[in-house]
């Protein structure tokens, strides 16, 4: 059973853009060895979840992006949509390394697989304020060493962006979590 509460789920094309170009300069999804990048959340389109893949696989050719919703019918409509990514009817590579899968808080990988990177924008915002730490507890246990969890909040059309960043140190524990904002990311990310 998926961990967590169904939120709006509300996105847009190119929402998230920002915070997609930041996380290429990420030391982590550039070393790791298994680039997997989870999008916690990815709402009631997989649009954010494909062009996370596009934008990081410009500096990651191997990476794999695994969208995870808690909503069964956002799982079923992603999952329509990346057929039509298949078949070449969209602007996205019809071999893009992307899946969809039901899951929360737990982020369900297979065979101990951990991810490099967690996004879980727009999501937490949404939760009371206490159950917060505990949802980032664990997360970060689904993280690889070095690996990062970015939560936060954009507006509606990913102009102002806020995004905190947790990041698992070692095996055994975590560094405790720094803000950022988009006046600190490198100058491509604050490219319209």
């Amino acid at each position: 059973m998926p961990v967590g509460t169904i939120t709006r789920g509300t996105t847009n094309t190119n929402r998230l853009r920002r915070i997609d170009r930041w996380t290429q300069t990420l030391p982590v999804l550039r070393r790791s060895a298994d680039p997997l990048v989870v999008d916690l959340g990815y709402g009631a389109s997989a649009v954010t979840s494909l062009e996370l893949h596009q934008r990081l696989a410009k500096t990651r050719t191997d990476v794999e992006v695994l969208g995870l919703e808690i909503d069964p019918a956002r799982v079923r409509g992603a999952s329509e949509q990346l057929e039509a990514v298949r078949a070449g009817q969209t602007g996205f590579a019809p071999d893009a390394a992307v899946r969809f899968a039901l899951g929360g808080f737990e982020v369900p990988l297979p065979a101990g697989r951990r991810a490099a990177v967690i996004r879980a924008l727009n999501v937490l915002r949404q939760y009371d304020e206490a159950d917060v730490l505990p949802a980032w507890r664990m997360l970060v246990t689904r993280l690889q060493p070095n690996g990062v969890l970015i939560d936060g909040t954009c507006d509606e059309i990913g102009r102002i962006a806020a995004a905190p960043m947790a990041r698992r140190r070692s095996r055994s524990r975590c560094a405790s979590t720094a803000s950022t904002s988009h006046r600190s990311w490198p100058s491509a990310c604050r490219r319209h």
